[in-house]
């Protein structure tokens, strides 16, 4: 392992007035003059530090994934890279600055998004700057900086894919938990939509003659929510029911979407079995179902464990110790690399509070430290060939 060296060349007022800069400019999932301008700026940073960028529109539609690299100082096609991993998109719709202004109070960065995740998301990028000062690295170093994670990376899916397929590691920039610690699995995540249809008639004087959508839809929803096994981390929760259409009608058509948090693939596919082999409670109603897997399980492997091990090499060298977090429900676009058995290590960004909230934001003080780790790891990665 190689000590890491303090990034003297970049101030904490440097930190916070790129991070300030990066969530001034609001992102919402699928905002698309607006998610450009921030992959502009972005692109636009990197080219400055010397790295290669590329805007890549994803799923044939115009939102751009920022590709950012650091080719090795030899065949960049002999090595496989260093994929870093991170989300310019936040769940906050255009406005919330107004009501949430990007400030500092005490020691602590607010506003939305700061947490989750674009402070993470431009210490990675300094980190790989900095690197790439250095000299070119060994390996090839890429940094992905994804359109629309909060939404499920559904359009963007295929290209971090095709990027694992060529990874020697993956780090997450998602946000650090609580102490600082880091992510080493994460529950898979589905979604289930089904539809009752039933017969419709008048609710006063051919009230026996329907069958209810409702009714079944209503039976349907307790029996998905039946399968929920804390003991296992199996969840399933109905998170809308529509139906019906006015008070004297026997309802025709209901419908209800569900999530479900998975721990395994095998429990997956056990749920997904169960799921798609519900039958009709009422006679007479038909059902339409679709269940589906949308970020497989992020699974603790022995080669999580290794490269959780290094992290905490390069923790210690860098002054602090690092720990790990129980599996948790959230998914993360690590969910992608780990399902391709690429050893994983997520949440690894900034260290705050809130995401989601009105009260999002990062420890100003922690700034310099999670991007003197970050720039150590890149380095104990990029320049060490050694099999995890």
């Amino acid at each position: 392992m190689t000590k890491a060296k303090p990034l003297t060349d970049i101030t904490p007022e440097q930190l916070v007035a790129g991070i300030r800069e990066w969530v001034s400019l609001e992102t919402p999932p699928n905002d698309v003059p607006r998610l450009l301008e921030f992959a502009e700026l972005a692109a636009h940073q990197a080219r400055q530090a010397g790295l290669a960028v590329e805007l890549i529109p994803v799923n044939n539609t115009l939102q751009p994934l920022v590709r950012i690299r650091a080719n090795s100082a030899g065949n960049q096609n002999s090595e496989q890279a260093v994929l870093v991993l991170a989300h310019y998109d936040t769940v906050h719709p255009v406005g919330t600055t107004e009501r949430n202004r990007v400030r500092i109070e005490s020691d602590k960065l607010f506003g939305p998004g700061t947490y989750d995740m674009k402070a993470g998301a431009y210490l990675a990028l300094q980190a790989m700057a900095a690197l790439y000062r250095e000299r070119q690295p060994a390996r090839p170093v890429e940094l992905l900086l994804v359109p629309d994670e909060e939404s499920g990376s559904r359009l963007s899916r295929a290209t971090i894919e095709k990027f694992a397929r060529n990874a020697a590691f993956t780090l997450v920039a998602e946000p650090a938990r609580t102490g600082g610690h880091c992510v080493t699995s994460r529950k898979g995540t589905g979604e289930i939509r089904m539809t009752a249809i039933g017969v419709p008639s008048h609710a006063g004087t051919d009230h026996a003659k329907g069958r209810s959508a409702i009714r079944e839809i209503a039976h349907q929803a307790l029996a998905l929510d039946a399968m929920t096994n804390y003991d296992e981390g199996l969840t399933l929760n109905v998170g809308r029911i529509d139906g019906g259409t006015n008070r004297n009608v026997v309802p025709e058509r209901a419908s209800l979407i569900a999530d479900f948090r998975v721990v395994t693939q095998a429990q997956a596919e056990r749920l997904l079995a169960a799921v798609k082999a519900l039958t009709p409670v009422i006679d007479g109603v038909r059902l339409e179902i679709e269940a589906n897997i949308n970020r497989p399980p992020f699974e603790r492997s022995p080669h999580v464990q290794a490269l959780f091990e290094r992290a905490q090499r390069v923790a210690r060298a860098t002054g602090f110790d690092l720990g790990e977090v129980p599996l948790t429900g959230g998914g993360s676009d690590g969910n992608f690399t780990a399902a391709f058995g690429v050893p994983t290590l997520d949440g690894l960004g900034a260290e705050g509070d809130g995401a989601h909230t009105l009260h999002e934001h990062i420890v100003v003080s922690t700034l310099p430290l999670r991007l003197q780790f970050l720039h150590g790891l890149l380095r104990d990665l990029a320049w060490d060939s050694a099999v995890v």
